[in-house]
């Protein structure tokens, strides 16, 4: 999606300024000229000159640009379904995954995306199940972070 430049750069002003505004509150370093709020106060106005530089450059350049422009493939209707199934799996893991567990979530969701990027049943069904089962080593064993087991809870080991 191509957006013009100077909606980013306002957003850019927008995040800037908002960050300057929350870091008033950053706490002083005694016996010091800079504190907490020194760094993000400069990535903040760096925001906000870059923004403002967007926007000025977009205002000057002659001829219509359209606000938006949306991508080829938006007009495609799998590849939306696509993308819009990765945010509703996204949506469904945040709020089904505590109650039915991780590794039910994520094997339906995993086997719904092989499937969507047209995997047969032969490969999106192991895939699934070994990914979710590499995830769920890879967060237990390795980073010692335990995932949400569920109504699978009286089979955790």
């Amino acid at each position: 999606m191509k957006v013009n430049d100077a909606l980013t750069g306002a957003a850019l002003v927008a995040l800037g300024a908002t960050v300057l505004w929350h870091i008033q509150g950053f706490p002083k370093i005694p016996g010091q000229n800079y504190g907490a709020a020194w760094f993000p106060g400069w990535v903040a106005s760096g925001l906000i000159l870059c923004g403002a530089l967007l926007i000025t450059g977009r205002l000057r350049a002659a001829g219509t640009v359209p606000w938006i422009v949306a991508p080829g493939w938006m007009r495609r209707p799998k590849a939306v379904l696509a993308v819009a199934s990765i945010v509703a799996g996204l949506l469904a893991y945040v709020f089904l995954a505590e109650a039915l567990g991780f590794h039910l979530v994520a094997a339906v969701l995993l086997l719904t995306w092989c499937r969507l990027l047209d995997a047969s049943w032969r490969l999106a069904l192991p895939t699934a199940v070994v990914a979710t089962l590499l995830i769920h080593l890879a967060f237990y064993k390795l980073l010692k972070v335990p995932l949400p087991w569920g109504v699978l809870e009286r089979f955790a080991f």
